[in-house]
């Protein structure tokens, strides 16, 4: 098989976007945050490795308690601790949650820093949370937030062959023209959710499965088994 052109590459991830715009046109974060970049940031930070079904359950608990980052910087680590004992890694993240309003009250005059390299300073703040905040809270695109849908998906797509979301990231930015970038995340989650699934993905109905690669060599391995018998 030709090895695809560069040229090629970046019609067909053009056409994937054109896609997926039309399936999800107003795409958003799932996370409920009330316009608030600080609850944001918190959000984002509990939802990895946990669904964020399971966040928005806990944080109305969390906001009420501690409804600013002054408060959340003051808490008793017990009481966050029971109030996200229902996600992942509960205990990690409740440290990470005061030591990031500690930050924020004492470094960032109690605001977010609008810039990617200060965000992920705070505690239990990566690249792909950075990108998040700033995309979804401040309007401001830096990159692309690869989660775990989006690193699936783009390997999927042969967009990437990267062993990490970074390295994942960095081949997408030099695919992708800038002013794509922003509705990546958002959309390849649903999208992940809900064709693209990791342990059953619905190959056969997918609306972009003619521009996949990873489905057109699964067709090809049906075709010779089905030729062989």
């Amino acid at each position: 098989m030709p090895r695809e052109t560069k040229q090629a590459k970046l019609e067909r991830a053009l056409a994937v976007a054109d896609r997926m715009n039309e399936h999800y046109p107003q795409a958003e974060c799932a996370l409920h945050y009330g316009g608030d970049p600080f609850r944001l940031t918190i959000a984002v930070l509990l939802s990895a490795q946990t669904t964020d079904k399971g966040v928005n359950k806990v944080t109305p608990a969390l906001w009420e308690k501690y409804p600013t980052p002054a408060d959340l910087a003051q808490a008793d680590p017990t009481d966050v601790e029971n109030i996200l004992r229902t996600i992942g890694f509960y205990r990690a993240k409740a440290a990470n949650c005061i030591k990031t309003a500690q930050m924020v009250v004492s470094d960032f005059g109690g605001e977010i820093p609008r810039d990617i390299d200060e965000l992920q300073k705070l505690p239990g703040v990566g690249r792909k949370t950075a990108n998040v905040v700033l995309n979804e809270a401040f309007g401001i695109v830096e990159g692309i937030a690869v989660d775990t849908h989006v690193f699936r998906i783009a390997h999927k797509l042969k967009f990437s062959n990267a062993d990490t979301p970074a390295k994942t990231e960095t081949d997408l930015l030099k695919l992708y023209p800038r002013q794509y970038w922003g509705p990546i995340n958002h959309q390849w989650v649903l999208f992940g959710r809900e064709t693209c699934i990791a342990r059953r993905p619905k190959c056969e109905t997918c609306f972009i499965n003619d521009l996949c690669p990873t489905y057109a060599a699964s067709l090809k391995k049906t075709e010779k088994r089905t030729a062989a018998n």
